[in-house]
Formats: structure tokens, C-alpha cells, sequence
């Protein structure tokens, strides 16, 4: 559970305290939340001594879930993307010896529509990346059982993503799960429905789930309180 993001001046001081240096950001975040989504890895690969101080950061149950590069999902839109994927693949490797990699998120354009030759072609390609794969489609037309399927015959998850304007169906297609809570508000009613269904989600299997990140501190705070009431209820 966290955020896709937590280098945020702005969240101080509802989430980080007000004389917390910036470089002590993570480490703090990793003390409320244990799950990030970097997302600045949609426009540039990580370096190597960025990750070794992230992993030195936080401790051995974090989780790092990183967004694919939108040279994939944008510019090559899925099609002869294995040369990207595999240096992709190479720069987030040492997550992966760490043991602390979560999904890698393909996000998809909203003019992407359905395509499932195609899909079923990266996926193929795909097989030698050893880390777990989710979709979040944002076109209604991958909506559809022959898409599950697929999704389910390789074990990729289908990206529950919800924001103010679209909702993806909440199926399972894999053995770990991945949400995306996008929208402007949630009541203490919605949080509550979601802490419920993240532990009865977690029985099956992992899951990662990661609120908005913007300007303000919201998202990192129904995080923690998400987290929180999950926890609570498996103790």
C-alpha cells in the first residue's frame, strides 16, 4: 500500500513533519506506508545508485512497483517492444535480487483501443522478463472476457484502476492483484469498503495498491489509513 510517488514537499506537515529534510522523505515514507509506484521510470530508466539508495532506505518487506517506459506503451504501443522491455528489465534487476520488486504497470493510452493480437504477441515476448506484469487499460473495449483470459493464461494482472471518470471491472486474473485509487474525494464509508476488500484480496494472494500522488497530501494519508485498518484486521 502507498503512493506513486513520495518526493512531495507539499505533504508536509499533515504527512511528513514539518522539519524533515528531503533526502529523509523516503525513509519516513517507508515507516507508514511498505509499497511505492515510481513513476518517473514512464519517461527515464532508473539508475543504479538511485535504486541502491531507495532499497538502503527502506527495510525488507518494502516493495517497489515501477511504471513500464511509455516508449512501450505509448510510442511502440505494445508492437516489436523487446529490445526496450529487456533493458527495462535490466535496470530494475537489482529490485528484483533484492527480493523487493512488486508489478511492473503497463498503462496503456485512452485511444489505445483493444487489440488482442497484439496484446497476446507481448505477452509472448514477454515470457523471459521474470517479473510480474499488470495492464491498466483505459479504453472500455479491453473490457472483455477473451482479454481476461488471455491476461489469465499469463499470469499478468488486469489493473484495477479507478478515477472520476472510469472504473475498471475489479476481475482477477492473476495471483497477486493491483489497484490504482484515483479519485478526487473518498468518504470515510468508501475507505472503509476498500480496507475490507484489500484484506479479503490479501487472503488470495499479494497485493498492491497505490493512491494518487499529487500536490497534496490526501493520498498518502488514506493510504496509511488503509493500511492501517488492513493490518489491524490480520492481527
Amino acid at each position: 500500500m502507498g503512493c506513486s510517488g513520495w518526493a512531495y514537499p507539499t505533504w508536509k506537515p499533515a504527512f511528513y513533519p514539518e522539519k524533515l529534510p528531503s533526502k529523509k522523505f523516503l525513509e519516513y515514507y517507508a515507516t507508514r506506508l511498505n509499497s511505492v509506484e515510481v513513476n518517473y521510470t514512464f519517461r527515464s530508466f532508473p539508475r543504479r545508485t538511485a535504486i541502491d539508495s531507495w532499497l538502503a532506505q527502506t527495510g525488507e518487506g518494502f516493495r517497489f512497483s515501477f511504471k513500464a517506459p511509455q516508449r512501450i506503451t505509448h510510442f511502440q504501443r505494445l508492437h516489436e517492444s523487446g529490445p526496450t522491455l529487456e533493458a527495462f528489465a535490466g535496470a530494475i534487476q537489482p529490485v528484483a535480487d533484492a527480493g523487493r520488486l512488486g508489478p511492473v504497470l503497463f498503462q496503456l493510452p485512452p485511444n489505445f483501443k483493444a487489440d488482442e493480437g497484439r496484446l497476446a504477441q507481448f505477452l509472448a515476448d514477454a515470457k523471459g522478463c521474470r517479473f510480474r506484469m499488470a495492464f491498466e487499460f483505459r479504453h472500455e473495449s479491453w473490457f472483455d472476457a477473451a482479454i481476461y483470459r488471455l491476461l489469465e493464461r499469463h499470469e499478468s494482472a488486469l489493473c484495477v484502476a479507478e478515477s472520476d471518470d472510469l472504473v475498471t471491472p475489479d476481475i482477477a486474473t492473476a495471483p497477486f492483484a493491483c489497484y490504482r485509487r484515483r479519485k478526487t474525494e473518498y468518504s470515510e464509508a468508501q475507505l472503509a469498503a476498500i480496507s475490507r476488500g484489500m484484506a479479503e484480496r490479501a487472503a488470495q494472494g499479494d497485493v498492491f495498491a497505490y493512491f494518487k500522488h499529487e500536490e497534496e497530501p490526501m493520498g498518502a494519508l488514506w493510504a496509511a489509513s488503509v493500511l492501517a485498518s488492513v493490518q489491524g484486521r490480520a492481527s
